[in-house]
């Protein structure tokens, strides 16, 4: 009999072994305080890093808008996108959480390795603490986000309650998106160096300052692969919701839906399949 055999056989179970998937989202969703507390804190300690500490949740966002404003609202001339203020505030602020979705995740386990060597506990956590602290950066912008389309007066209607559910999904997608980054970063943390030029891609081929259907009107074939980008078909629901002359289709909630929680199934257990090796490759 093998030492393994051995200890299963005596109820002796292998330190930081892989549970089964049902069993550790069990565990996981047990311990989802810890992933929230350790937001909390986190984000409380890097507000008071800055003299401005919180405001630079909305701060940054809206300077990035000013700045994409100023610059494309001039280059853009005459093709501006109607209501151009409104429609690149909304892409501005919805983009901001879904790469910090991202890059925060990609560092969710590499920056936190002491707690991996040390404790055990579901390092799924990891990331969620990651996307929670993006929902706290979140949550001021979309009141600032309301509060400009009012200066902007644009007309407040029921649809305006369908943010709620679109930033929902986009919770979910970017869930499964941090957890994506966090195992490929821990396998290849040079991809760390690249993510700045992979995010600035996505949000140059996301229509945030420009109209994709304007752009790609002669390229029916481009609109359709570019219509599937969950970035662009995200921002594109909450401008259908919130800004006068754009709409929503049953086709952009149905791609809204398959990517959150097709990015939800694949982020979970892509992650979780690598489980035992977290704080082993780093």
């Amino acid at each position: 009999m093998s030492l393994a055999e051995y200890a299963k056989q005596h109820g002796l179970a292998k330190v930081g072994a892989r549970e089964p998937l049902l069993s550790y989202i069990k565990h996981a969703w047990q311990r989802r305080d810890f992933a929230y507390v350790m937001a909390l804190y986190t984000d409380q300690a890097n507000s008071s890093r800055n003299r401005l500490g919180r405001w630079w949740l909305v701060l940054m966002p809206t300077l990035q808008a000013a700045v994409y404003g100023l610059i494309f609202g001039i280059l853009l001339g005459g093709s501006r996108p109607d209501n151009f203020i409104p429609f690149l505030i909304t892409g501005v602020f919805l983009f901001s959480f879904l790469q910090g979705a991202y890059v925060s995740g990609a560092t969710s386990v590499t920056s936190n390795i002491g707690l991996v060597r040390s404790l055990s506990f579901p390092r799924i956590l990891l990331p969620a603490n990651a996307l929670i602290q993006q929902v706290f950066s979140l949550l001021p912008q979309v009141a600032l986000l309301v509060i400009t389309l009012l200066l902007f007066q644009q007309q407040v209607t029921w649809n305006w309650l369908l943010l709620i559910p679109i930033i929902l999904l986009m919770v979910i997608f970017g869930f499964g998106l941090a957890t994506i980054s966090a195992r490929l970063t821990v396998h290849v943390q040079d991809l760390n160096k690249l993510n700045p030029f992979l995010t600035r891609i996505v949000f140059y081929v996301s229509g945030i300052f420009f109209s994709i259907e304007t752009v790609l009107k002669d390229y029916p074939l481009a609109m359709q692969i570019a219509s599937w980008n969950p970035v662009y078909v995200y921002i594109s629901l909450a401008r259908g919701a919130m800004v006068e002359g754009y709409s929503m289709t049953s086709n952009m909630w149905i791609a809204g839906t398959a990517w959150a929680f097709g990015m939800l199934l694949v982020g979970v257990v892509f992650f979780w399949k690598a489980e035992e090796r977290y704080g082993r490759e780093i």
